[in-house]
C-alpha cells in the first residue's frame, strides 16, 4: 500500500507509467494541502487510506499521460474553446439532469465520464463509442456501486453520459471533489483562499485535447463548485455564458450531505453527519455570495436561471427557453431524444426520498435564515413547487 505521503504517491505514479513530466508545478501545493488534511483530519480507516492513496495515484497517472499526449501533439494548443455554456448553481438542484438532457443533442459537446476520468490519449470521432476507456470506466463505476451502494441511488452515472468539471480541476488538485473523500477542513480553507486560475487553465487544455479530433465544439460543461471561482473561470473563458439552476435550500443541503455521506462514511472511523451538513452550509453560503458578486459586477446578462420546480413540471419548456436565449436551434432530433431521456428517468427522480435536515446538524428554519440573501434574490426560482 502506498502511504499518504506526497513523495511516495508521485513516485508510484511515475513508476506505473514510466513517465516523469507532470507539467506546470501548480499541482504540488494542492496535493500537499490535500494529503496533509487527509492524514491529519479525516480519521481514515486503513482501507480508507488505501482507497484514497490509490485515487491520488490515479490522478497523477492521468496527469502524466495527459502531458505526454500534449507533448506528442503540440498542435492541440491551437484549438480554441469558444463561448462554452457553463452550468452553475447549488448541488442537487437538477444540474445533473440538465446535463443528461443537453447531452441528447448531437450538436452539443459534453464532458463524458470516461473523458473526465481518463482524458488521454485524445479521443477520435470514428472510435469514440468503442474506445476501450468506456469499458474501463464502466468497470470502475461497477466497483463504485459495490463499495458505495448508497451513492448509486442518488446520482445517475454512466460511462458515456455527462459528468462534472470537478474531475478536470482535480488533476491540478484544486477541486471540491476532494471534500467528498473525507473530513478535510484545512484543505477546504486552503482551496477557498487559493488562486484557482491554474486549475482552469489546465481545465481548458483538457477541453482543447478532447475536442481536437472529436467534435462538436459547442460545449456544455457544469459543476456547482464553479461558483467559488467565477472570476478565475472568467479569466480563462471570458466569452462563457452561464445557466444557473436553483432549488429551495432546505431541500438541497440535506440532500447534498446525504450524497457526501454515502461516499465518505465507509472510509472513516469517525463519521460525523452533523459536520457534513454544517460544513456544506458554510461552503455553499460562501459559494453563493461569490457567484452573486460576480453577477452583480456587470455579468447579469450572461446568466439564464432555471428553477428545480419549473424543470420538473415542464422540462422541454425550460430547454426551449434556454435555446432561445442562446440563439441556437433546437432540432427535432434533439428534442425527441431529450423528451425520451426525461420520460425514461422521471420515475426514479420522483421516487427519490427526502433527507431530514436534523440528521445533518441543521434545521429547515436555520437554513432558510442563513440563505435568505439567496432566496430573496431569486424568489421565482427557489420556491418549493410550481405556481
Amino acid at each position: 500500500m502506498t502511504a499518504l505521503r506526497v513523495d511516495a504517491l508521485v513516485a508510484e505514479a511515475r513508476t506505473r507509467t514510466g513517465l516523469a513530466d507532470l507539467g506546470p508545478d501548480s499541482w504540488q501545493e494542492g496535493l500537499t494541502a490535500l494529503v496533509d488534511s487527509l492524514d491529519g483530519e479525516a480519521a481514515l480507516t486503513a482501507s480508507g487510506e488505501a482507497v484514497l492513496a490509490e485515487r491520488i495515484v490515479e490522478q497523477l497517472v492521468e496527469r502524466l499521460r495527459f502531458e505526454r499526449s500534449w507533448a506528442e501533439h503540440p498542435e492541440i494548443a491551437d484549438e480554441e474553446v469558444v463561448a462554452p455554456l457553463v452550468g452553475v448553481g447549488l448541488g442537487r438542484t437538477g444540474s445533473t439532469a440538465l446535463g443528461f438532457v443537453l447531452a441528447q443533442d448531437p450538436a452539443r459537446r459534453v464532458l463524458r465520464t470516461w473523458e473526465a476520468w481518463i482524458p488521454s490519449p485524445p479521443p477520435e470521432a470514428a472510435t469514440q463509442h468503442a474506445d476501450p476507456r468506456i469499458a474501463e470506466t464502466r468497470a470502475r463505476i461497477e466497483a463504485m456501486w459495490r463499495d458505495f451502494p448508497g451513492y448509486r441511488e442518488m446520482v445517475p452515472l454512466d460511462a458515456e453520459g455527462p459528468n462534472e468539471c470537478v474531475y478536470l480541476l482535480a488533476f491540478d488538485f484544486r477541486s471540491q471533489l476532494f471534500e467528498s473523500w473525507g473530513r478535510v477542513p484545512s484543505y477546504s480553507e486552503w482551496l477557498f483562499g487559493c488562486d484557482m486560475e491554474p486549475a482552469y487553465r489546465y481545465h481548458r487544455r483538457i477541453l482543447q485535447m478532447l475536442q481536437w479530433r472529436c467534435g462538436p465544439r459547442n460545449w456544455f460543461i457544469r459543476s456547482p463548485p464553479h461558483m467559488h471561482a467565477m472570476r478565475e473561470l472568467d479569466a480563462v473563458y471570458p466569452d462563457a455564458r452561464f445557466v444557473q439552476t436553483h432549488r429551495a435550500v432546505e431541500a438541497m443541503i440535506p440532500s447534498e450531505a446525504a450524497l457526501f455521506s454515502s461516499l465518505l462514511t465507509p472510509l472513516t472511523t469517525e463519521p460525523d453527519l452533523h459536520y457534513l451538513g454544517q460544513h456544506l452550509a458554510d461552503v455553499r453560503v460562501e459559494c453563493l455570495r461569490r457567484l452573486i458578486a460576480f453577477r452583480d459586477d456587470g455579468n447579469e446578462d450572461r446568466f439564464l436561471d432555471i428553477g428545480f420546480a419549473d424543470m420538473q413540471a415542464d422540462p422541454m419548456a425550460q430547454i426551449r427557453r434556454l435555446y432561445g436565449w442562446l440563439g441556437e436551434e433546437l432540432s427535432d432530433v434533439a428534442a425527441t431524444r431529450m423528451s425520451a431521456w426525461w420520460d425514461e428517468n422521471s420515475r426514479e427522480r420522483q421516487g427519490s426520498r427526502r433527507h431530514e435536515p436534523e440528521t445533518y446538524g441543521v434545521t429547515a428554519d436555520g437554513l432558510r435564515e442563513r440563505f435568505a440573501f439567496y432566496s430573496e434574490r431569486f424568489p421565482a426560482f427557489t420556491r418549493t413547487s410550481r405556481g
